[in-house]
């Protein structure tokens, strides 16, 4: 369960910035949007809002390389880099390390854990732990060594073993360190995807589907969304080089082949009911669902794996773009889902940036879950919820219309469009 997520000197992003999923006290769709725990009520998700190129992709990157920086740095050379780029647009920040932090809770416990990195190497790395309301550190880390506590034998011995490119607590997973290996699963179920390159998502979707205990849950969910057809047929057979393009370069067919040898091809076909001049079914016919569905039937598919996947493990799905290609309708559909009884009994958390205002309106969300990402004059990315939000010094009412006050620019986060006409006047050369 994530309780908040914090990013400074990253991209746009110059100063510390959180994004909170600790409920507040406001009394908004208590009983759907928020679950509790031993020591405070948590909110099952937050959506993102801004202009294009504010930062909210940048933010969800943020998260993006926290995940991949614990899950992967343990594998890395001692050669590799880190992939991190700081705040380049200011002589003070564009040499210091990136911050990044997370609190979660694990088994009733509460953790805060985080590092600072730059491109070579991270520089501090740190966790503590809170069992009932004292936060103690188990392990901290600095550029002269790695200081670890007693309560946190498991990272005894293991410092020297540390690499500057590698992470201290993905070394203790390594040697099979209780705590470690439990936040290491929790980073696993930190799930973050595109909502533009899905394509990659739906291995994750066939394996659901094949599995008969999570099988019945997405068949029940496309078909409740109308999305046109009445069943779906997946079918696996050896990869045939016969198959390629025909004006694909030879020299690219020869690599492909020899890459894709014993792999299995994987087909997906939608099932689709056949009337005869009356109106009556008289058969079933099989679409090909990559060419002969809809750009955004094939997103729902592929990304409906994933979503399902987090909802059934209770971990956190973080979207960038969730809306793009997507009716607004079935954007509601996917983030109801988390707000669901039914669907989420594992108190599942989803974060997702979108440009889709209706959610604003029809969405159900807190003002403690709607955020706004603002860029200022000088590049630098500001994220604050509404909630938050003072207008002549008083805080945004509940009965509010939000998406209309959105779009005429009472919250900031839009873009300033200009006169077009002086546009349309130099483009004709008038």
């Amino acid at each position: 369960m994530l309780v908040e997520f914090s990013v400074g000197n990253f991209l746009s992003f110059k100063t510390k910035t959180t994004l909170s999923l600790a409920a507040t006290s406001i009394k908004e769709h208590v009983d759907t949007n928020i679950f509790s725990t031993e020591r405070n009520d948590l909110l099952k998700g937050a959506v993102i809002y801004g202009a294009n190129a504010s930062g909210k992709s940048n933010f969800i990157r943020a998260m993006s390389t926290m995940r991949r920086l614990v899950v992967q740095s343990f594998e890395q050379s001692s050669r590799e880099e880190l992939d991190i780029t700081a705040f380049l647009l200011n002589t003070e920040t564009e040499y210091l390390p990136s911050f990044f932090e997370a609190i979660f809770i694990i088994d009733s416990t509460r953790y805060r854990y985080g590092f600072e990195a730059d491109d070579k190497k991270f520089r501090a790395e740190w966790l503590f732990e809170a069992q009932k309301n004292v936060e103690k550190p188990l392990f901290l880390r600095e550029e002269d060594g790695i200081e670890v506590m007693k309560t946190f034998s498991e990272g005894k011995d293991l410092e020297e073993r540390t690499r500057d490119n590698a992470l201290f607590l993905a070394v203790v997973d390594q040697f099979n360190g209780k705590i470690a290996k439990k936040i290491m699963r929790w980073f696993n179920n930190f799930i973050t995807i595109s909502g533009l390159s899905h394509e990659g998502y739906k291995g994750v979707t066939f394996d659901m589907l094949e599995n008969k205990q999570t099988s019945t849950a997405l068949l029940d969910f496309y078909k409740k969304l109308d999305l046109g057809f009445d069943d779906i047929s997946i079918s696996k057979k050896p990869f045939d080089g016969k198959e390629l393009p025909k004006d694909m370069p030879e020299s690219l067919v020869k690599q492909l082949v020899t890459d894709l040898e014993g792999a299995l091809k994987i087909d997906i076909k939608t099932i689709h009911k056949k009337y005869d001049a009356k109106g009556k079914a008289i058969g079933l016919v099989e679409f090909d669902m990559r060419s002969q569905e809809s750009s955004g039937t094939n997103k729902l598919f592929n990304i409906s794996g994933p979503v399902f996947d987090v909802l059934n493990d209770g971990g956190v799905l973080v979207v960038d773009e969730l809306d793009a290609s997507l009716h607004p309708l079935l954007t509601l559909a996917v983030t109801k889902l988390f707000n669901s009884k039914d669907f989420n009994r594992n108190n599942a958390q989803l974060i997702f940036a979108t440009h889709d205002t209706n959610l604003l309106y029809y969405g159900n969300y807190r003002r403690d879950q709607i955020y706004f990402v603002e860029k200022d004059q000088y590049g630098v990315s500001d994220m604050y919820s509404l909630v938050e939000y003072k207008e002549q010094g008083k805080t945004i009412r509940k009965d509010r219309s939000f998406e209309k006050d959105y779009i005429e620019g009472r919250y900031g986060a839009i873009p300033f469009i200009g006169n077009l006409s002086n546009v349309v006047t130099k483009w004709q050369g008038k």
